[in-house]
C-alpha cells in the first residue's frame, strides 16, 4: 500500500515588528520651555503698554504697581482722537510710509534686477558700493542729509521725509539675491520671443517676486512708520508731524510725562504694524527663506 506523503505547506515567517523607539522628549521640551520663556518676557512690555493705556496717571504711578487697571477708563484714546487730533498725524505717517514702500518696491527691484540679470560696466563695483553702505550707521549721513535737502528747499514737505529714504541697500540686496535665482533660461526664451528689458522685467520678474516684495514691503514700512530722528528734524510744523514724532512731544508736559497718554499712543501707534504682519506673515516668511537660495 503506497503512503501518500503529506502535501509541504510552505508557512512564511512573518518579519518580527520593529519596536518603537521611545522618542527622547528631553531635548525637545527644554527648547519648548526656553521658547516659552522668551516668548514671554518678549510679551511682558507689551502687555504692560496696554493695559496701562486704560489706566489713569494716578494708578500708573502708583508704588507698589498693579498689572490689571481697577478703573479701567478711555480717557488716555479720547484725548488722542480729540484735541490731540490722531486722525492727521496718522495720515501723515501713512502717506510717508506707503510712499516709501512703493518706492523701495519698484526702484530696489529695479536695480537688484540689473545687478543680478544683466551685464554691464562696474557692474562689480556698483555692487560692492551698495554693500558698504549696509555697513554706514544712517547717523554719519544725517547732517549732509539735511544740508542737502535744506539747500533744495524741501524742509518741511513730503518730499524731506520721503525721497531720503526711497530706495534702501538692504532692499537692493534682498532683491538681488532673490532674482538671481531666477532661471536664465526663462528670460533668454522671452528675449527670443521678442521682449525687452522692461517687458520682462515687469511681466516676468516682478510676477515671481512676490515673497521677497512682501518681505521688502513690511521691513521698509516698519522702518518709516518707527523713524523718529529724521521727521522731528525734517519736519517742522505740526501739520507734518508723524505719529512718533507727535507722540513725544504731546505725552511730555512742562513738569512731568502723561503715561497714560504716552502708552495708549503707543498702542495706536504698534496696532497698524501688527495688523500688516498678520496679513503677510506668510509671505513675509518665504521671502526671508528663500532669499539667496538658487
Amino acid at each position: 500500500m503506497t503512503t501518500i506523503p503529506a502535501p509541504v505547506v510552505d508557512t512564511v515567517t512573518p518579519p518580527p515588528v520593529p519596536r518603537r523607539r521611545r522618542r527622547r522628549f528631553g531635548p525637545r521640551a527644554i527648547t519648548y520651555t526656553v521658547l516659552a520663556v522668551g516668548l514671554t518676557l518678549w510679551l511682558i512690555p507689551f502687555l504692560w503698554m496696554v493695559l496701562g493705556s486704560v489706566k489713569t496717571q494716578g494708578e500708573i504711578l502708583r508704588r507698589p504697581p498693579t498689572w490689571f487697571p481697577e478703573n479701567p477708563t478711555g480717557e488716555n484714546f479720547a484725548q488722542w482722537f480729540g484735541p490731540l487730533d490722531f486722525g492727521h498725524f496718522f495720515a501723515n505717517s501713512l502717506i510717508v510710509a506707503v510712499v516709501t514702500v512703493l518706492g523701495n518696491i519698484v526702484f530696489c527691484s529695479m536695480v537688484g534686477y540689473a545687478l543680478a540679470k544683466m551685464e554691464f560696466p562696474g557692474k562689480k563695483v556698483l555692487f560692492i558700493l551698495v554693500m558698504v553702505t549696509l555697513m554706514v550707521p544712517g547717523v554719519v549721513t544725517f547732517v549732509p542729509l539735511f544740508v542737502m535737502v535744506s539747500s533744495l528747499g524741501l524742509v518741511n514737505t513730503y518730499p524731506a521725509l520721503i525721497l531720503p529714504f526711497i530706495t534702501a541697500p538692504i532692499g537692493v540686496f534682498l532683491m538681488r539675491q532673490f532674482i538671481m535665482g531666477i532661471p536664465d533660461a526663462l528670460l533668454e526664451a522671452a528675449r527670443l520671443d521678442g521682449a525687452g528689458e522692461w517687458r520682462i522685467f515687469s511681466r516676468i520678474v516682478m510676477p515671481l517676486c512676490g515673497p521677497p516684495l512682501a518681505t521688502l514691503g513690511i521691513l521698509t514700512f516698519l522702518a518709516s512708520w518707527n523713524n523718529f530722528l529724521w521727521p522731528l528734524v525734517a519736519a517742522q510744523t505740526e501739520e507734518m508731524y508723524t505719529l512718533p514724532v507727535a507722540l513725544s512731544l504731546y505725552s511730555t508736559g512742562q513738569n512731568a510725562t502723561n503715561y497714560g497718554l504716552l502708552l495708549a499712543g503707543s498702542v495706536l501707534v504698534i496696532a497698524p504694524i501688527i495688523v500688516l504682519f498678520v496679513f503677510l506673515q506668510r509671505w513675509f516668511i518665504r521671502g526671508v527663506a528663500t532669499t539667496g537660495l538658487k
